[in-house]
């Protein structure tokens, strides 16, 4: 489902009138309607939550899955969606924390991310249900999730040496696309929106999460690659991939490699923790990545347990 279509269906949501529209909240959410209820949420957040109209695509898609999870546990349970029991909320996040994951290839429960996320998701259904009028009910406000106390930087280490390993085995397009997560630092949504006008000589114009612009500076191995490569379309695209496609492509190309594949993000996480290494600067690498706190940079950086050996060695 596009991002046209699921802000589509939410603005038919969002133009009906109060009465009309707490109505439809509550026929849904008494007949546990799935599809109106996700429907309902997005609205929610596109109009009337603090992003509005720039919640991205991806918490969207999200929100949606965790909707479309939680509320046939409720019907299964018992749970009156709009007259949840005060421990309703507790009670599914107990249910997800011992539920084992069910993504390709991994084992073991649900991470504490995706715990996060879910939980979210289901919060907003239900600001989403206050906002049409349906019911006060808060079930999730109450609700926390544990921090997970393994470190995602140690979960989910940066690669290393595996990027130019896998390059070996890029096509030119997905080449590009690595260079541009590995050696730019751009998160993979925005890679893959990357088109011809947003180059500026040495720099390449990204607008990131909740609609910011940044100039990130290109390298000469990521403006060859680029520079290598036809636009798609009349806008200058040089991807028409799919999130799904692009991972598959990159996945193929690790394999051919002999390589594990942990996801673009390791790549970014690969910009981060190299960029430090020569400017030892959050917050430069901050500004380089995009990101709105150094908080969130640290996440992002590998730093060697005897970093600062060498330091402290004539103390």
């Amino acid at each position: 489902m596009t991002d046209l279509v699921l802000r589509q269906g939410a603005l038919s949501l969002a133009n009906l009138t109060d009465q009309s529209l707490r109505v439809r909240a509550i026929e849904a959410a008494a007949t546990y309607d799935t599809d109106l209820l996700m429907d309902l949420t997005v609205a929610y957040m596109t109009t009337a939550s603090r992003k509005g109209a720039r919640t991205s695509a991806k918490t969207l898609a999200a929100y949606r899955l965790a909707v479309r999870d939680f509320v046939p546990w409720a019907h299964d349970h018992g749970v009156q969606l709009l007259r949840p029991g005060r421990r309703d909320g507790g009670r599914y996040l107990a249910h997800l924390g011992t539920r084992p994951s069910q993504g390709q290839g991994r084992r073991g429960r649900l991470s504490a991310a995706t715990l996060a996320q879910y939980t979210a998701g289901a919060r907003a259904l239900y600001r989403a249900l206050r906002w049409a009028g349906a019911t006060d009910a808060q079930p999730f406000e109450d609700v926390a999730v544990a921090a997970d106390p393994t470190p995602g930087i140690v979960k989910n280490p940066p690669y290393r040496r595996e990027v130019e390993a896998a390059l070996a085995h890029c096509e030119p397009r997905l080449a590009a696309l690595l260079l541009l997560c590995a050696h730019s630092g751009l998160r993979i949504t925005e890679a893959l929106g990357v088109s011809r006008p947003d180059i500026q000589g040495r720099l390449l114009v990204v607008r990131g999460k909740g609609g910011r612009a940044r100039h990130v500076p290109l390298g000469a191995r990521v403006r060859a690659a680029l520079e290598g490569l036809a636009p798609l379309d009349t806008d200058g695209r040089f991807f028409d991939w799919s999130y799904g496609q692009a991972t598959y492509r990159a996945q193929k190309a690790f394999a051919q490699a002999g390589l594990d594949w942990r996801g673009f993000h390791a790549a970014r996480k690969h910009s981060g923790t190299r960029l430090y290494a020569a400017t030892r600067d959050f917050t430069r690498v901050g500004l380089f990545l995009g990101h709105a706190s150094v908080d969130t940079t640290r996440r992002y950086v590998a730093v060697d347990s005897d970093d600062v050996s060498a330091e402290v060695e004539n103390w």
